[in-house]
């Protein structure tokens, strides 16, 4: 699972089966879409007795890349049928993975209205905690890639001034890069600079 997860228990005992639940609902979110960057679930009791339907109510806030947040609940507190913690959970995490193909298949629309192009760029930001960066390509433009978008897992291993090769693919929001690949960094190739080696990106001056 690569999807950072945070799950929120309010007036709910915290349950090993709950979470154990939680963990294999995200994991089919991300074969959906393989690139969100977070995902948080509030797992709540708003109702002790409720008059009528469930007295529990599960949320989910998930974000994508370039700009997306989408929202999923289940609260069913309306209708004569009781229904169990478990059974809330997979109702929420049904309506995130409607939402989330749904969104995952206007993106590949989008993408697929333009002829992918394979590039070679130098990383110009990298901003590690939150997992995402920007490469600048050699016809000039800045192109957001994120921590899911790198080979091989090698998204801690790039700095700024890492040459990388990536294909270029039109979203919703804009240019970003996928399938990005280390060529060089900073250090591992000819070049002086202060007596020491420096990198010479491919194709960069």
């Amino acid at each position: 699972m690569k999807v950072p997860l945070e799950i929120t228990f309010r007036d709910v005992q915290k349950s090993d089966a709950i979470e154990a639940l939680i963990h294999e609902k995200v994991a089919k979110l991300e074969d959906v879409c393989n690139y969100i960057t977070s995902c948080h679930i509030a797992v709540e009791k708003p109702h002790d007795r409720p008059r009528s339907g469930s007295p529990y109510r599960v949320r989910i806030d998930m974000t994508v890349p370039p700009g997306h947040e989408l929202v999923a609940d289940s609260n069913p507190s309306e209708g004569t049928q009781y229904d169990a913690l478990d059974v809330v959970v997979r109702d929420a995490f049904d309506a995130a993975r409607r939402q989330l193909k749904e969104l995952a298949e206007r993106q590949r629309k989008k993408v697929k209205t333009h002829e992918m192009q394979d590039m070679t760029a130098i990383v110009t930001n990298i901003f590690r905690d939150e997992g995402y960066g920007f490469i600048k390509a050699l016809d000039g433009r800045e192109v957001y890639f994120h921590r899911n978008s790198v080979l091989h897992d090698d998204f801690d291993r790039i700095d700024i001034g890492t040459g990388v090769h990536f294909f270029l693919e039109q979203g919703e929001e804009g240019p970003q890069a996928s399938t990005v690949k280390i060529v060089n960094k900073p250090g591992s190739s000819v070049g002086k600079s202060n007596g020491g080696e420096v990198e010479q990106p491919l194709g960069w001056e």
